[in-house]
């Protein structure tokens, strides 16, 4: 018998408030579409065919932006208590499924399927209650530490304030995505405790729980820093929409043909597609799903609006919008 798909659970709760705006940031865009879109491509390419959503702050907002996915339901979280509060709110929709758990972040836009696979294949291998997945970075301030025994073995995830100076020199970092078996999870729910600083429920609780029990947990180092990372603040958002533009840049330079004669001075969504020797020159903006043709030249200072078809052989001259 076939082992039951992944469901995905992604944390949207939270407010804008370092983001400075009314909007919620899992809708703010992203090349063109809400960042917590980049997450549902990620989670449903990793096998996920159920996702539940944790709204609170502006729920209408956000369940109305999703609405027209037919694959993602609704879990609201009306006080924000943590983490592990968020996830409590799922654990009706949860309680017949016996797989394998995503929970993710919904503000991390630039996160693999690749990764999330690794992580859900590191469950299924080692039959493990909780794999936490964990990246390296030099720049962990602020993160929490992964813990580990001379043997290299998970013992804890210890948040920054409480590290003490050698804890603190650790560079493995918890980067929030976790693959649980459900019903392990749920167990584990059941036992949270808000006695911390913020007197919240964290889930970062569970896998120390978990392990308390004697349920195999570990920690995986399956995520680049960059993927991991969740988008906070205005400059963060901007550094998103860069690296997914430069990753799109790249594959059509490389894979398709592309002359772009200046990359730092070009814009193109991910959503557009370009023909092989093509030429785009600087200052050149293509936003939305536009298709442009084979032996185009396009530039410089042009702004192009998909959707739209451009023919093979089209030539856009300077400072047109489209």
């Amino acid at each position: 018998m076939d082992a039951p798909a992944p469901v995905a659970v992604i944390l949207a709760a939270g407010k804008s408030t370092r983001m400075k705006s009314a909007i919620p940031k899992v809708l703010h865009e992203v090349c063109g579409r809400p960042m917590i879109d980049h997450v549902l491509d990620a989670v449903r390419k990793a096998g996920a065919e159920r996702t539940i959503v944790v709204v609170g702050h502006e729920a209408e907002q956000v369940k109305s932006s999703l609405s027209h996915h037919a694959d993602v339901e609704f879990a609201l979280q009306s006080e924000q208590n943590g983490t592990g509060h968020a996830v409590m709110m799922c654990a009706d929709q949860l309680a017949n499924h016996n797989g394998p758990v995503l929970i993710l972040a919904g503000d991390t836009p630039l996160l693999q399927a690749e990764s999330l696979i690794g992580l859900l294949d590191d469950q299924k291998t080692n039959q493990a209650a909780c794999v936490i997945g964990t990246a390296k970075t030099q720049a962990n301030k602020g993160l929490g530490r992964i813990v580990r025994d001379s043997a290299g073995e998970f013992v804890k995830i210890v948040e920054e304030k409480d590290a003490n100076p050698e804890e603190q020199t650790i560079q493995e970092i918890n980067t929030g995505c976790f693959a649980f078996d459900c019903q392990s999870m749920l167990a584990a729910l059941k036992e949270l405790k808000p006695d911390n600083s913020q007197a919240e429920y964290y889930l970062t609780d569970c896998p120390k729980i978990l392990k308390g029990d004697g349920k195999p947990v570990i920690a995986a180092c399956r995520f680049d820093i960059e993927e991991a990372i969740g988008v906070n603040t205005r400059v963060q958002l901007a550094e998103v929409i860069r690296v997914l533009q430069n990753k799109h840049l790249e594959y059509l330079m490389t894979e398709v043909g592309v002359t772009i004669i200046s990359p730092e001075k070009t814009s193109i969504d991910p959503a557009a597609t370009i023909g092989q020797d093509t030429v785009i020159y600087p200052f050149t903006s293509i936003s939305g799903a536009a298709e442009i043709g084979e032996n185009c030249k396009i530039g410089p200072h042009v702004a192009i609006h998909g959707p739209i078809n451009i023919e093979d052989g089209t030539v856009i001259g300077p400072f047109e919008t489209i």
